[in-house]
């Protein structure tokens, strides 16, 4: 198989970079249910990866791989510097977020607001691939609310200049951004979606690996973008119902091995909270959608809350024995 075809194959279905949600907890969690979906960090931001605490920043639990690392910044020489700190911690990729809307990251000039700006995106991009042997991909939108139309014509120029830079895929949102507006407002029908634009994208960038975001409730949604891109890139599902994702492996990967249930997952995860007992305020909350719609979900939320281990083994021997 060409190296081509075999990116996107591992493409199909990754987990959005969702700040304060894909953390390196959560990402270990999720692992337990599927071992083949691509995950993304947070958003990092390049000045935090430059002078902060980069262990604990960028640091992960090898389970977590195939694993990408996306980075807010807009300074070419400094986040081609953040890509080789990305590649010395042996990540499979660094993202660029040019999509995010909201005004604390126009603050730092990156998110949505590098829409107006795609030059200095692909110099971003072009720099990064000089200095760190690594893939580049960005994540962004169709184009902000400003514009008139449905948006083609700006993502097209947006993604030539993308691939002449060197980067190999691409992520959209598929939606216009309204700046100054939160995520969650993005998110309304007053920037509704328009998956058919994406699915243009990859018809006049065949070579180009295209995967789309936004409001993908299902793997039966995703299983049909597929046929038009290359990816289907998860987000709010995947925390909310995380179970859902049990049947990515065989469905997307060919994989043979069956899931992990629900109880064997959580059992899964004792070690890891028990090695970790003094955050557990932070991980059990990721934990809480493993039950979603399940007879013991209430039961299992309670013991969650608590932050009680005990409970939990408690509750893992009661529910094996039905």
């Amino acid at each position: 198989m060409k190296t081509q075809e075999k990116n996107k194959k591992t493409h199909q279905i990754s987990i959005a970079p969702m700040l304060d949600w894909t953390d390196r907890h959560f990402r270990y969690f999720l692992r337990q249910i599927t071992k083949k979906a691509v995950f993304y960090t947070e958003m990092t931001a390049m000045p935090a990866i430059l002078l902060g605490n980069r262990e604990k920043l960028i640091s992960y639990n090898d389970i977590e791989h195939p694993l990408i690392l996306q980075i807010g910044g807009s300074h070419p020489e400094m986040m081609a510097d953040c890509a080789k700190y990305a590649a010395d911690y042996g990540y499979q990729g660094v993202n660029i977020n040019a999509g995010c809307p909201s005004s604390r990251v126009q603050a730092g000039k990156f998110g949505a607001i590098l829409m107006k700006t795609p030059e200095l995106v692909a110099d971003c991009v072009s720099s990064m691939l000089a200095k760190a042997n690594i893939p580049v991909s960005v994540k962004t939108r169709i184009c902000l609310s400003d514009v008139q139309g449905d948006g083609f014509k700006e993502l097209f120029h947006f993604a030539t200049l993308m691939k002449n830079a060197g980067c190999h895929h691409l992520i959209v949102h598929a939606r216009k951004a309204k700046l100054n507006w939160s995520p969650k407002e993005n998110r309304t029908e007053k920037l509704p979606l328009n998956y058919d634009v994406v699915y243009q994208l990859k018809k006049s960038f065949p070579d180009m690996i295209i995967s789309i975001n936004g409001n993908i409730l299902s793997l039966d949604k995703a299983q049909e973008h597929l046929k038009h891109v290359d990816g289907a890139m998860i987000g709010r599902l995947a925390y909310g119902n995380p179970y859902i994702l049990k049947d990515v492996d065989q469905l997307f990967y060919q994989e043979t091995t069956q899931p992990l249930s629900r109880v064997q997952v959580l059992e899964n995860m004792l070690p890891y909270l028990e090695k970790n007992s003094t955050q557990l305020s932070i991980i059990c909350p990721h934990l809480m959608g493993l039950f979603h719609g399940q007879p013991n979900a209430k039961i299992y939320k309670q013991i969650l809350a608590s932050r009680d281990v005990s409970a939990l083994k408690k509750f893992i021997k009661e529910n094996n024995e039905n």
